[in-house]
């Protein structure tokens, strides 16, 4: 895993801390949505406390995201460089 993806894993593991019950650390990239009990709602509410985090509008995409790789990859083009570096 690139420094990009661990970044934006932990930003998605903070954002989740809000909506689920389960230890950040159990929260991987192959965990599905669903296992965390992730709805259609929250998986809205999700995105939009990412896009506030980011500072940017994450557009519509044509499939629903399923696993936490699928929401990392969302975010992965909005996250720039130097704020990677300066949590390393």
């Amino acid at each position: 895993m690139n420094d990009k993806t661990a970044y934006a894993l932990s930003l998605v593991r903070q954002a989740l801390a809000r909506y689920t019950d389960t230890p950040s650390d159990a929260i991987e990239l192959d965990t599905s949505l669903a296992d965390l009990a992730v709805d259609s709602l929250t998986l809205a509410e999700l995105l939009f406390e990412l896009e506030d985090r980011l500072g940017t509008t994450i557009s519509e995409t044509e499939s629903v995201p399923r696993l936490i790789s699928d929401v990392v990859a969302l975010i992965e083009p909005f996250i720039d460089d130097q704020e990677v570096k300066s949590v390393a």
